[in-house]
């Protein structure tokens, strides 16, 4: 049987939405957090998992710009909660692309099928952005590790079956960490929840590990290669980040646009005030204007991804950047009801509001752009001239009236 196409699976987005109820969804886990079991296993069986990983283990094998298409449209129509839930495999693609055949068999292949959850556990509570300063260690034994650390902002802190670790072997330092498959039901771990603004569903929190055994077999490549592994992943994953806030910010200036065309106030429409009429065009205008760079930005990610880390990092901040202030005017807009949990708007802006923080901040994200415009670093100032002597000032006095002499630029 052939596989879905990409226009088969970007119709089925709504048909799913519809069927699951993913607006109301979002919503009940907005206020009664838990991970959604089956929405995963039916995004799984919809071919809404896994967009972008190849074929050959188990994905759609899309383009970027065809994977970002779908999630705008899944974060449209039912927010953050399941464009990220559809987003989970690529996550954990360091797992698909350097784990042995037997991690993918026993942890992604699952993934893959909505039937089992993995976790990324990286974030520490004195390290997030600075690598260099991760410090979970991984002592070898004589039959595999044993990791001792702390990790905080964990996803699916509770709901993770395993979880990929970071830690340093033997003292490493700087970037050079390596990367395990750690099953949560080992002995030595701890996990609780610490409760978020948005994105609740998640369940956040911190994992301790107080040396836990785990296999030589479940480390993912080499020692001390982990984070290389991670860079690519990170740019892909954040332009796809992009696309998601943008799908939901465009869902509620429609929604505010809709509702300032209908309500009146004063004797006047709404629509005919400009102090709201002006905002919501620019909002408009800047919207658009995002999502043509991001769709810009996915593009080059399918002809030119080595080149494209910077554009990825402008993405995701440009996203956040324009989709708070769009979903804040939606809350303003409808008044005392859009800052109720009446209206979408309100968990909207908080879930929205993560990107600012996960995936990289958006100060990292504009500090990556920032070293493409300068990649040698900004030039030195020139060093200051010693003041003139009083030889110096006869000399340049004296030339002050002779001609110049004829050169191949002089003209004259």
């Amino acid at each position: 049987m052939a596989a879905p196409t990409f226009e088969a699976r970007l119709r089925s987005v709504d048909r799913i939405a519809d069927s699951l109820h993913l607006a109301r969804r979002s919503a009940e886990l907005d206020a009664s957090p838990e991970f959604p079991r089956r929405e995963f296993r039916a995004l799984a069986e919809a071919g809404l998992l896994g967009l972008r990983i190849p074929i050959k283990l188990g994905g759609a094998g899309l383009g970027m710009n065809e994977t970002g298409r779908i999630l705008h449209r899944l974060a449209y129509l039912g927010g953050t909660t399941f464009a990220k839930l559809s987003l989970q495999p690529e996550f954990c693609s360091i797992l698909a692309e350097q784990g042995s055949t037997m991690l993918r068999d026993r942890y992604f292949v699952p993934l893959m099928r909505g039937e089992r959850l993995i976790g990324n556990h990286i974030t520490e509570p004195a390290a997030g952005s600075d690598v260099a300063a991760l410090e979970a260690r991984a002592e070898p034994t004589d039959d595999g590790y044993l990791i001792t650390g702390t990790k905080s902002e964990a996803a699916f802190a509770l709901d993770a079956e395993a979880a990929i670790v970071y830690a340093r072997v033997d003292g490493s330092t700087g970037a050079a960490l390596t990367a395990f498959v750690v099953p949560q039901d080992s002995p030595g771990i701890r996990r609780e929840v610490v409760p978020d603004l948005g994105e609740r569903w998640m369940r956040r929190g911190r994992v301790s590990y107080d040396k836990v055994p785990v296999p030589s077999d479940h480390r993912i490549g080499e020692e001390g290669r982990a984070f290389d592994y991670l860079k690519d992943e990170l740019v892909r994953e954040r332009a796809l980040l992009a696309t998601i806030y943008l799908g939901v910010g465009r869902a509620s200036w429609e929604e505010v646009v809709r509702h300032v065309g209908e309500r009146a106030a004063f004797g006047r429409p709404l629509a005919d005030q400009q102090a709201i009429a002006f905002p919501l065009a620019e909002d408009g205008a800047r919207l658009r204007a995002a999502e043509l760079y991001v769709d810009e930005v996915l593009r080059r990610l399918d002809t030119e991804p080595a080149r494209a880390g910077a554009d990825a990092a402008l993405a995701k901040w440009l996203a956040v950047a324009t989709a708070l202030p769009v979903i804040d005017h939606a809350i303003q807009f409808h008044g005392g009801k859009g800052y109720s949990k009446a209206l979408p708007h309100e968990q909207r802006w908080r879930d929205v509001r993560s990107g600012a923080i996960a995936h990289g901040p958006s100060e990292i994200m504009l500090r990556i752009a920032a070293r493409e415009l300068w990649p040698r670093g900004p030039r030195a100032a020139p060093a200051p001239s010693s003041p003139p002597t009083a030889e110096g000032r006869r000399r340049r006095a004296r030339g002050r009236g002779r001609r110049p002499r004829a050169s191949s630029t002089h003209r004259g």
